[in-house]
């Protein structure tokens, strides 16, 4: 008790909260092993741990592709890199502010959403979170098992790629989908700190796999000039907005899901510096880089033959020697086991076992998400940049940023960064709002929802929505969608909560004392 009679709230260890073990109810309803605070002790991921983290994420087959998408599209190299830059600039905001949480609580994205949503009701977001994460997996799963299909057909000959058909496709290649879904799992089942050993060396693998991609096109090149001279079919004018805004739309969704779900990962850091530096020097450095990166090899490309080769497995197939196809063999697999698991596998993992805390551990839902990942047919996603870029990232993009709005109001707007640490676990308590429903961000989850994506549209037989949107009269805001859906769910909230009595945290949760940057 402090001097005034008031219970002082929880321990603080340096800008770190954290609870004694009693204080979380042992029924199960909301909570298991993996759903309780990390405690301090255990929070020591460094910068270097959160920026190798993002350089595994960030190389991979689809950041490479997605400049090649946005040229598709009619930009020249310029134009689609910096599109691809001013993306990850901004995403990388909410996810600090999301990220904040973690290091000073120890809790994943499900359980910060409680402050919301409500004990039950942060199901919604969670599994919404989770729904996009299971199409990722299998997205990647799948063209990972294509890399290894192409260039283990460049190993084996030609009987390899011409093997009997099963459902449309050779049975080599279910085979190297199958073997490549069961490794990712595998190395997931054995826990964070598999994933963290992982990424750190990873990272710098990759990084050196990218680079001898560019030395060796250059060498064969003899320079890098014809694609960088490629002028734009849509120039800086009326053609070029159009298109730029949903493209920008679609780059900041290719990560809007880690801007809810990063507390899974900050979770575990030392300290607000490890996961403001880590970020900042792993995400939009790193993407911008991979985007010149690429770029660069398929204008070498070009030059050697004639055509740009944008997907890198299919360049690094054109290797001459079995060294380098082994050595191309086993950069995608690293490159795509290292963006998967830690961006696709760990959030529904985590989501769905606060689905049901009783019977769902984190392993069981990494399970999870690896079926469903496989049920969703992920090769149909990306079947033309139109629908990847503008229909699968547009529209996903808007969802999610409307989530993150309300988490960032709630966070800093309305609780000040101060969360009742024990009540995120206690039904009854402090975040039961109506049965475990927060009524007032459901209406604004609805509101910047239907703003974000309710008037999505798509060209004449490129997609699944009609050419004048959904909603025809909220057609010109599909283009803005995830900075609409974000600034309209974080306005709807903040106005309805500070309506409200008793948003903020009781007198008997007392805040931390104020760090210091960095701290």
């Amino acid at each position: 008790m402090s001097s005034d009679g008031r219970d002082e709230g929880p321990p603080d260890t340096g800008g770190r909260v954290e609870l004694p073990p009693d204080e979380i109810p042992a029924d199960g309803r909301f909570s298991n092993a993996d759903l309780r605070p990390v405690p301090a002790a255990d929070r020591h991921w460094t910068t270097y741990n959160f920026a190798a983290l993002w350089v595994g994420m960030a190389h991979n087959i689809p950041s490479w592709t997605l400049a090649s998408g946005l040229v598709a599209l009619g930009m020249d190299w310029k134009q689609a890199v910096f599109t691809i830059a001013l993306a990850n600039v901004i995403v990388l905001f909410p996810m600090l502010l999301t990220g904040h949480a973690g290091p000073k609580y120890g809790i994943p994205f499900p359980v910060l959403a409680r402050a919301s949503f409500g004990l039950r009701g942060a199901n919604l977001p969670a599994l919404l979170r989770a729904a996009v994460a299971c199409c990722w997996f299998g997205i990647q799963t799948w063209i990972g098992g294509q890399g290894i299909y192409i260039l283990l057909g460049k190993i084996f000959g030609g009987g390899w790629e011409k093997a009997t058909p099963v459902a449309g496709y050779p049975w080599t290649l279910w085979l190297c989908f199958v073997v490549f879904w069961a490794l990712e799992l595998a190395i997931i089942a054995r826990g964070m700190e598999t994933l963290r050993r992982f990424e750190n060396w990873a990272a710098p693998f990759v990084l050196v796999g990218a680079a001898a991609l560019l030395v060796w096109i250059a060498a064969k090149a003899g320079g890098l000039g014809p694609l960088l001279d490629q002028p734009s079919r849509l120039g800086w004018g009326a053609d070029f907005w159009p298109v730029f805004f949903p493209s920008l739309m679609g780059m900041i969704g290719f990560w809007a899901t880690l801007s809810l779900n990063i507390p899974d990962f900050t979770r575990f850091g030392a300290g607000q510096r490890a996961q403001v530096w880590g970020q900042t020097l792993g995400l939009p450095t790193t993407m911008t880089a991979f985007a010149l990166l690429s770029v660069l090899v398929t204008s070498g490309s070009q030059a050697v033959y004639g055509v740009p080769v944008w997907d890198p497995v299919a360049l690094a197939g054109k290797a001459d020697n079995v060294f380098g196809l082994l050595f191309a063999l086993v950069t995608v697999l690293i490159a795509t086991i290292s963006v998967n698991i830690a961006a696709n596998v760990v959030s529904p993992a985590y989501d769905l076992a606060n689905l049901a805390p009783r019977v769902l551990t984190f392993r069981g839902g990494a399970l999870i998400t690896g079926v469903i990942g496989v049920l969703v047919l992920p090769w149909k996603l990306t079947a033309t940049p139109e629908l990847y870029i503008f229909t699968w990232l547009g529209v996903v993009g808007g969802l999610l940023g409307t989530v993150a709005g309300i988490l960032i109001a709630d966070y800093w707007i309305i609780r000040r960064t101060v969360l009742d640490l024990a009540g995120l676990y206690r039904p009854g308590g402090r975040y039961w709002y109506t049965a475990g429903w927060n009524r007032r961000a459901l209406v604004a989850f609805g509101l910047g929802g239907l703003l974000a994506v309710g008037g999505s549209y798509s060209q004449p037989g490129k997609g699944p929505f009609p050419a004048d949107g959904l909603i025809p009269f909220l057609r010109p805001l599909a283009d803005y969608g995830w900075a609409v859906g974000l600034t309209a769910s974080l306005a709807v909230y903040a106005v309805l909560m500070a309506g409200a009595r008793g948003t903020r945290e009781p007198a008997g949760v007392t805040a931390p004392a104020p760090s210091t940057p960095g701290s």
